[in-house]
């Protein structure tokens, strides 16, 4: 099987090369990159057109948003199995040796793997030393509490073409989970439970960012999927009233950064007896920057 490494760049020269090496030092040879640069203005292409005939070079006329760059940069990617690296991440050497042939059932849309988060310093943690996964037909353990690291990820092409759209383009945080999660409703996960990539942790993440627009996004997304599939609020109910949850968290913790208690209170009232909601809920009721500070060291310890 053929490989297709995506990768989407906008000003990536820092991390660039490394992400690049760590395809080139793959086990398995049978692979090409696609590097879809968003009109980008350092050195990334540069960088890019270095490698020769099997890095594919294509430049963005304009900057677009990142979901709207994957879906332009999706057709020129020839592979039977599509990966995602990001230009800050990296693949270990085999991971395309050990997941490539868990394809060969087909029945599988989607093989991942354990990762490792680091930064500049050091390796941190392994990323399921301390939360599941799943595999086989998945769709409602993903909907509830999404497990995919997008680094690990190898979706077979023709479960990408199945789809109605590859990424949702309303989507700036959440159109990889999305789609994998749309892609489990009809296909099966299997997965290699050893680190297999690494995923950057750093301050100019837009995850660390903009927390906020996972709760916006998220709402869409339930949106979107009523209209999807089947029954969909009665047969999932208990998936999506945790993700309401979590919307209410987002919005709350929102309004209690712009001093907005009594608003936040009213949102995270219809969820009380979740311990998540029942202490941001309490905390509230303490003047802003001490509530930021207490936030901060309850989420430090309990991984909230």
């Amino acid at each position: 099987m053929k490989v297709t490494v995506l990768i989407n760049c906008y000003n990536g020269e820092r991390y660039l090369k490394e992400a690049i090496d760590s395809v080139f030092a793959q086990t398995y040879s049978n692979w090409e990159i696609v590097f879809y640069d968003n009109n980008s203005n350092d050195k990334s292409a540069e960088i890019a057109k270095s490698y020769g005939d099997k890095v594919i070079y294509i430049k963005g006329e304009e900057t677009v948003p990142l979901y709207h760059a994957r879906n332009i940069a999706f057709p020129h990617c020839k592979g039977d199995v599509i990966g995602f690296l990001d230009v800050d991440d990296l693949w270990l050497p085999e991971k395309l040796e050990k997941q490539v042939p868990l394809f060969s059932n087909p029945s599988i849309g989607l093989v991942f793997s354990d990762t490792i988060f680091f930064n500049d310093q050091k390796d941190l943690k392994r990323f399921y030393s301390d939360r599941p996964y799943f595999t086989g037909e998945c769709f409602k353990e993903l909907l509830g509490s999404y497990f995919l690291s997008l680094e690990t990820v190898l979706v077979r092409r023709s479960a990408l073409e199945g789809q109605p759209y590859v990424f949702d383009e309303r989507f700036n945080m959440i159109g990889d989970a999305d789609l994998f999660r749309r892609l489990s409703f009809a296909w099966k996960l299997d997965m290699v439970n050893e680190p297999l990539a690494k995923w950057r942790v750093h301050e100019n993440s837009l995850s660390w960012k903009e927390p906020q627009k996972f709760s916006e996004e998220t709402k869409l997304m339930l949106e979107s999927y009523r209209e999807l599939f089947p029954s969909f609020e009665e047969t999932y109910k208990d998936e999506v009233e945790v993700l309401r949850r979590e919307i209410a968290i987002g919005e709350a913790k929102l309004m209690l950064s712009e001093g907005r208690s009594s608003e936040a209170r009213k949102v995270l009232q219809p969820f009380k007896g979740s311990k998540k909601i029942d202490i941001l809920y309490y905390l509230s009721y303490f003047p802003n920057i001490i509530f930021n500070s207490l936030y901060k060291i309850y989420t430090s310890h309990l991984g909230v």
